[in-house]
């Protein structure tokens, strides 16, 4: 097998707290342990289709690792096999994957790192089967991707979504206030779940349990009837009642991932209000949990991504995912990364142990 000499590297989705400590673990461990030179493309797949690249090297990533966001930029909208173009007013969707190609090889690459969550990595495993040599690094707030136990950046999310309860619960407390936190996720209930674990929310609401506002309304009036006049609500963006709906924002048709959730915050704030006759109040964290500087955690398991990313590469690995197993980092087919998502079970120890301290879930 031929020496690998020359890394592409790209952060596409949306950013997260950690990204620059993998690129930082990547390139630094590329040139002291391998000898290979890191090309990085700008804005994601963006850049690996307009061919708009900057040289990555350990001057470059210098300083960054307790920076948010990525240096090299991305996009949530990027994809080569989709790319919109305007046609007589009209938006048409072309396959570039061929561009792709060919600018990767007009760097001389041996291979592309791509760091990213599901939609980033499906992409990834797109351009696997025409031929690209691949490896990806999960990244996502949401901690849904189910090849791995857990995802860079969601720690440090989940740790903006605890300090937001913690704050809302004094104001709560002073003025016997019902207070709702909307919070990211998409269709897994992560966040929601562990925040309020960890925040002492008194209802979860996660899209893995669908909920009755009934429920709702009389865990919180069981509450008043404890002498608890106030109640703290966290809901996952992706929640959903037992009428199965989801509450979409806005659709963005020439997104991977065309849906964005939101609003089921306000929603339920509205309904709880008609039938408690009392004003609810609502907050929605949004991106503040994808921004700021990086827990010790993520920058820890980010960097060991990052090198053994590296390493996976200088060992001709070709095709995979680099995984935290336990207290390893190990790799996994990168085909079986993307196929399913890792959501919450309902069943599971950390959903008892909610219940066990009174949290409910709306499915009473």
């Amino acid at each position: 097998m031929a020496k690998v000499t020359r890394l592409g590297v790209l952060t596409g989705g949306g950013d997260c707290p950690g990204l620059n400590a993998v690129l930082r673990g990547l390139v630094k461990a590329s040139a002291f342990d391998h000898d290979m030179q890191v090309v990085g493309f700008v804005d994601g797949y963006a850049g690996l289709i307009k061919d708009h690249t900057r040289r990555l090297d350990s001057d470059a990533v210098s300083g960054i690792l307790a920076r948010g966001g990525t240096i090299l930029g991305s996009s949530n909208k990027d994809n080569p096999f989709r790319v919109p173009t305007k046609v007589n007013g009209e938006t048409k969707f072309e396959d570039r994957s061929d561009e792709a190609l060919r600018n990767f090889d007009r760097y001389g690459l041996d291979l592309l790192v791509v760091i990213g969550g599901d939609g980033s990595l499906t992409i990834a495993n797109q351009l696997a089967e025409k031929g690209m040599p691949v490896i990806g690094i999960p990244k996502t707030i949401d901690n849904d991707l189910g090849a791995t136990d857990v995802t860079f950046g969601f720690d440090t999310a989940l740790s903006t979504a605890c300090a937001a309860l913690d704050k809302l619960h004094t104001t709560a407390e002073s003025h016997h206030r019902i207070m709702v936190l909307e919070v990211m996720g998409r269709y897994a209930g992560w966040i929601a779940l562990e925040a309020g674990l960890s925040g002492g929310g008194d209802i979860i609401l996660i899209p893995e349990i669908p909920f009755r506002v009934e429920s709702a309304v009389a865990a919180i009036k069981n509450r008043r009837f404890q002498g608890r006049y106030y109640t703290l609500i966290v809901i996952a963006e992706g929640a959903k009642d037992q009428s199965g709906d989801m509450h979409v924002a806005k659709v963005v048709e020439d997104s991977p991932d065309a849906l964005r959730l939101g609003g089921i915050g306000a929603w339920l704030a509205s309904e709880l209000e008609k039938q408690l006759e009392t004003e609810v109040r609502v907050t929605v964290l949004g991106h503040l949990q994808r921004g700021g500087t990086p827990s010790a955690f993520d920058r820890i398991l980010g960097t060991r991504y990052g090198v053994h990313a590296a390493h996976c590469a200088a060992q001709g690995m070709r095709n995979v995912m680099v995984s935290l197993r336990g207290t390893s980092i190990t790799e996994v087919p990168l085909a079986e990364a993307v196929q399913s998502l890792r959501r919450v079970d309902p069943n599971s120890e950390i959903v008892r142990v909610a219940r066990s301290v009174g949290t409910r879930f709306g499915d009473e």
